[in-house]
C-alpha cells in the first residue's frame, strides 16, 4: 500500500517536473451560459442557416451545369444534345425537367417529365413558372424562380440564355428535396429529436452518468443519455469457451446468435433483458460485460422544411492577415462564395508545402460514401460494408459523403467544392445503418477493418456518452499499429465526455463558427485537443448534389484531412507526434493557454505542414500517451 502510494507520488511529481514541455494539465474553464431555451432557439438557427446554404448551393450547382450544356452543346446536333442531356440527368435526377430552345430554327425538345401524379393546380404553377422562363430567355435574359413548394416538396424553375448571341437556351424545372433531407438529418444530428424510431435498431436509454436506465422524450435528452440494444450484451472472457461451453451458454440464454470480434463476443438472447445477461455471465469471471451501445452521426420527421430566409454570405469576422501570393485559390465553382472554412484554417497556404499523397490513406468510417459522386470521381478506395458486407459502402443518409468531401473532394476540376487534400484517397467503411445510427460492433469492426487494409488516418464522425471497453479494444488495435484516430465530440452543449473522442489514444475535436468562436451546438470539456470550422460547412452530397452541414462531424473531418497532409509530407512521423504537431501548431482562441472550450485551439494548416517539413519531432521525452493517460486519470479523480 505504502509502495503504491510512494509509486503514484513519484509518477505525479515527475508530471510536475514536465509540466514546461507538456503545457498545462488543468484547464482554464469559461463554461457557457446558456439556458435550455437559448440554446434550443441556437440550435434551430443553425438547422436554419444549414437548409437555406443547402437552397443557395442547389441554384449554384444546377445554374453552374445548365452553363456548361449551352458552352458544350454550341452548334451541336440533336443526337448529341439527346445524349448529353439523358447523361446529365442520370447523373443528377434532381434536374427532373429540361427544355432546350433554339431560336435560329425555332424548334423546342424537351427531356423528362413532370411528376405524373401531380394536381392540375401544381402544373398550372409549375407551368407559369415554365412560361415566364422562356420568355426571359427569348429576350436574353435570364430567370430565376422562388423556391415553390408542391405537393408537399420542393422546386425551382430556372431559365439561361446561351453567352454572346444568345440564340440557344435552356429551362429547367429542378428538385430542391435535398433542402428538405438536410434539414430532416440535421433535427437528429444537432439533438434536436429523440433517437431514431425508423432505426432498425430497438433500444433502451441509459444514464451516462448514473448508468441506470432512463427515458429520452425530446432530443435535450440525447445530452444525458446513451443507447443500446435489447437483449443484447458484449462479452470479453478471460479465455475463450470452448466448443461444449458454447453450447451449454446458447442454451442457458435461449441465444438467439452470437458474434465474435477479435477476443469479444455479443450474444443476442430471444428473451432475456440485458440486466439478466449481464447476472448470467458474471458466474463465468469474464474480463468484462457491457451493454451493446449504440452510435449517432455527430448530426420523426417535420412535415415540411421551415421556411428560411437566406442569410448574408458568411464572411469571418477579423480575419487572418492574407498573403494572396501564398495562397492558392482553386476554381472550384462554389469554393469562393461558400467555402470560407478553408482560408480560415490557412488551408489554401498549406498546399505551397504539401496537396497530400496517395500513399497515405484516410478512412471516413461513417454512413458510407456516395460512390458515384463526380466530385469524389478518382478519390475513393474500395471499402467496406459492415451493415450488410454483401453490398458496397453506399451511403444512404448522406453524413459520410459530406464528411468526405471535406477531406478530398475534387480541387481544380471547375465544379463542386474543394477539398482540403488533393491526393489522399478515401477509404470508406460503413458502420452506421440508413438512420445514421449503428452500434459499438459495427463501429469496432469497421475501425480494425480499415485499419488491416491500409488507413493512417481514421474518422469517426460519430458517438456515444458511455464508455465501451469492446470499442475502446478496437480503438487500441489501431493506435497501437500507429494510425492517427480523430472523433468529433458531439453536438449537445454539454462538457460531458463523449466517446470515442474521450479515449485517450483519441483526437478530440470540437466546432468553431466562422468567426472564430465556439459553434453554439458543439460540445466542450477538459478532453478536447482543438477546434476547427463546423458550421454551415458546404461539401458533397447525395446524388451528385452539394449541402451545407453543421456540427462536430464536420469540424472532425479538417483535422483529418490536416493530418492526412502532415503525414504525406512527413511519413516518419508517428501517430503521437502527428499530434502533438496539431496541438502544438494551433492558433490559441478564448482564455491564453489550454482551455476547455478550445482545447489548445483552432488547427493551422500552414503552421502544422511548416512543423512537419522541417521534421522537428515531439520535444516531450515522456511518451505522448502517457501524458494523455495521466490527463484523462486526473481529470475523473477530478484534479
Amino acid at each position: 500500500m505504502r509502495r503504491g502510494l510512494i509509486a503514484l507520488l513519484f509518477v505525479l511529481g515527475v508530471g510536475t517536473l514536465l509540466y514546461p514541455l507538456w503545457g498545462p494539465v488543468t484547464f482554464k474553464t469559461t463554461e457557457p451560459d446558456t439556458s435550455p431555451k437559448e440554446e434550443m432557439r441556437m440550435k434551430l438557427e443553425t438547422l436554419q442557416n444549414d437548409a437555406a446554404m443547402t437552397e443557395r448551393l442547389c441554384r449554384l450547382d444546377c445554374g453552374n451545369h445548365m452553363r456548361m450544356m449551352l458552352t458544350e452543346l454550341d452548334k451541336a446536333s440533336p443526337e448529341k444534345i439527346k445524349t448529353y442531356v439523358d447523361g446529365l440527368q442520370k447523373d443528377h435526377k434532381h434536374l427532373s425537367y429540361i427544355l432546350w430552345m433554339d431560336r435560329k430554327t425555332g424548334q423546342e425538345k424537351e427531356f423528362g417529365a413532370l411528376p405524373a401524379k401531380w394536381t392540375d393546380k401544381s402544373r398550372q404553377t409549375i407551368h407559369e413558372h415554365v412560361v415566364a422562363a422562356k420568355q426571359n430567355v427569348a429576350g436574353r435574359k435570364p430567370y430565376e424562380s422562388p423556391s415553390i413548394t408542391l405537393e408537399g416538396k420542393r422546386y425551382l424553375v430556372l431559365g439561361m440564355p446561351s453567352d454572346g448571341d444568345g440564340e440557344r437556351g435552356v429551362v429547367a424545372v429542378i428538385s430542391q428535396n435535398v433542402v428538405q433531407h438536410v434539414t430532416n438529418h440535421q433535427r437528429r444530428n444537432l439533438r434536436l429529436v429523440p433517437f431514431p424510431s425508423e432505426s432498425r435498431y430497438r433500444t433502451e436509454s441509459v444514464d451516462a452518468d448514473t448508468m441506470r436506465d432512463t427515458t429520452v422524450k425530446d432530443g435535450e435528452d440525447n445530452g444525458n443519455a446513451s443507447h443500446y440494444y435489447k437483449r443484447e450484451l458484449v462479452v470479453r472472457f478471460q479465455q475463450d469457451p470452448t466448443a461444449e461451453q458454447m453450447e451449454q451458454i446458447r442454451s442457458d440464454i435461449d441465444c438467439e446468435h452470437e458474434r465474435k470480434v477479435g477476443n469479444t463476443y455479443i450474444f443476442k438472447s430471444r428473451s432475456m433483458s440485458v440486466k439478466q445477461l449481464e447476472q448470467y455471465f458474471q458466474r463465468w469471471n469474464p474480463l468484462y460485460v457491457e451493454p451493446h451501445y449504440l452510435y449517432l452521426t455527430n448530426e420523426a420527421p417535420p412535415a415540411q422544411a421551415p421556411a428560411v430566409p437566406a442569410p448574408a454570405n458568411p464572411a469571418p469576422a477579423d480575419p487572418l492577415p492574407a498573403d494572396p501570393q501564398a495562397a492558392e485559390i482553386p476554381n472550384d465553382t462554389l469554393y469562393q462564395q461558400y467555402q470560407w472554412n478553408l482560408p480560415m484554417i490557412e488551408t489554401n497556404k498549406g498546399w505551397s508545402i504539401s496537396k497530400g499523397s496517395n500513399d497515405v490513406i484516410v478512412a471516413v468510417v461513417d454512413t458510407g460514401v456516395d460512390l458515384t459522386h463526380s466530385d469524389l470521381k478518382g478519390q475513393l478506395l474500395d471499402g467496406y460494408n459492415v451493415i450488410d458486407p454483401s453490398k458496397p459502402p453506399q451511403d444512404d443518409v448522406g453524413h459520410g459523403t459530406h464528411v468526405a468531401g471535406i477531406i478530398a473532394a475534387l480541387v481544380n476540376n471547375n465544379e463542386g467544392v474543394a477539398g482540403m487534400t488533393w491526393y489522399n484517397k478515401i477509404l470508406p467503411v460503413k458502420v452506421l445503418d440508413s438512420s445514421g445510427a449503428g452500434t459499438s460492433y459495427s463501429v469496432a469492426e469497421g475501425i480494425i477493418w480499415a485499419t488491416d487494409h491500409g488507413a493512417k488516418v481514421i474518422n469517426l464522425s460519430l458517438g456515444n456518452y458511455a464508455e465501451a471497453q469492446f470499442l475502446h479494444d478496437a480503438i487500441k488495435y489501431a493506435f497501437d499499429r500507429d494510425v492517427v484516430l480523430i472523433a468529433a465530440t458531439g453536438n449537445d452543449n454539454t462538457d460531458r465526455p463523449g466517446y470515442p473522442a474521450a479515449y485517450p489514444e483519441v483526437f478530440a475535436v470540437s466546432a468553431t463558427d466562422y468567426n472564430r468562436k465556439k459553434a453554439s451546438f458543439s460540445n466542450y470539456g477538459n478532453y478536447i485537443d482543438v477546434v476547427a470550422p463546423g458550421a454551415t460547412i458546404a461539401s458533397t452530397y447525395l446524388d451528385n448534389q452539394y449541402a451545407a452541414l453543421s456540427g462536430t462531424s464536420m469540424a472532425s473531418p479538417h483535422v483529418a484531412a490536416l493530418a492526412a497532409l502532415i503525414r504525406s509530407k512527413n511519413p516518419a512521423l508517428t501517430n503521437t507526434e502527428v499530434m502533438d504537431i496539431m496541438r502544438r501548431t494551433s492558433i490559441d482562441l478564448g482564455n491564453p493557454g489550454r482551455d476547455e472550450i478550445f482545447g489548445y485551439g483552432q488547427v493551422d494548416v500552414i503552421k502544422a505542414l511548416r512543423e512537419a517539413d522541417q521534421g522537428r519531432q515531439s520535444l516531450n521525452f515522456f511518451p505522448q500517451l502517457m501524458r494523455r493517460r495521466l490527463e484523462e486519470t486526473m481529470r475523473k479523480f477530478g484534479q
